[in-house]
């Protein structure tokens, strides 16, 4: 599903800092400027990655995309790393971070977080011909898992009738159900969709939600205004249905009800 708001006049993958103009992160200056920076990733599908034609691609490019077309500016991408995008909101190498980002306690010491614009989902994924819908048709289905991740004791807590098969890593645990050893695994949406981009021909599904850690727009402290016109921006496009659109797009379900 393409998305009308790609469509921008110009966006530029920014793969050093030193490139990013030196303006203060503010949005009086953004709009004097014409530009916004926004470090997003690119080695982390679904949220964003580079595709074929060698352009970024993903949910997290989407939205930058969506808020750089509403506040009427050229949209500057800067590639990031998960060590480094908070700390290039710090050091004022961009003006927002949409990089899958989740609030945690230690975060928000430091920077600001918009309401919610994406679920992160860790999920049962399986062949499209099999019926599970719910925790309980998950009972004794054949299921891989990582030993030891957040992935392992859902399923314990949530399908304690599945039949689990532990494995070391998640190679392991895709190559379980890739060779058929097992009948689905669990895993992020992450996992899934960097297995959708290697094996495009694969029989694979979301089947069920085992849990949903949302994700954030990071900003710098001490920015009301481009805090309130980017929740501004996310709520209107949870109304417009962009939101879910996004969600289903990239992450095969759609975005359900977001924290703010």
């Amino acid at each position: 599903m393409k998305r009308k708001f790609l469509a921008l006049g110009f966006v530029s993958l920014v793969v050093t800092a030193l490139s990013a103009p030196a303006f203060a992160d503010d949005l009086a200056d953004i709009m004097a400027h014409h530009v916004i920076r926004v470090a997003v990733p690119t080695d982390y599908p679904p949220f964003g990655f580079v595709g074929p034609d060698m352009k970024p691609k993903g949910l997290d490019i989407d939205m930058a995309n969506l808020i750089a077309q509403k506040l009427g500016v050229q949209l500057q991408l800067v590639s990031v790393t998960a060590p480094n995008r908070v700390a290039y909101l710090q050091t004022n190498k961009t003006d927002l971070t949409i990089s899958s980002l989740g609030k945690t306690p230690e975060r928000a010491k430091v920077i600001d977080f918009s309401v919610a614009y994406s679920p992160f989902f860790d999920a049962v994924f399986g062949s499209k011909g099999i019926q599970a819908s719910t925790f309980g048709e998950l009972t004794g289905k054949v299921i891989a898992v990582t030993r030891g991740s957040m992935q392992d004791d859902e399923l314990q807590r949530l399908a304690p009738g599945a039949i689990v098969k532990r494995f070391d890593d998640n190679n392991g645990t895709v190559a379980a159900f890739l060779s058929g050893q097992t009948q689905m695994f669990a895993s992020g949406t992450a996992v899934a969709s960097a297995i959708e981009q290697r094996h495009p021909d694969v029989d694979m599904a979301l089947k069920v939600v085992l849990s949903n850690a949302p994700c954030y727009v990071g900003m710098n402290k001490g920015e009301p205004q481009l805090l309130a016109k980017v929740n501004q921006i996310i709520r209107q496009a949870k109304i417009d249905g962009d939101i879910d659109k996004l969600s289903k797009q990239w992450l095969g379900a759609p975005a359900g009800s977001l924290p703010e």
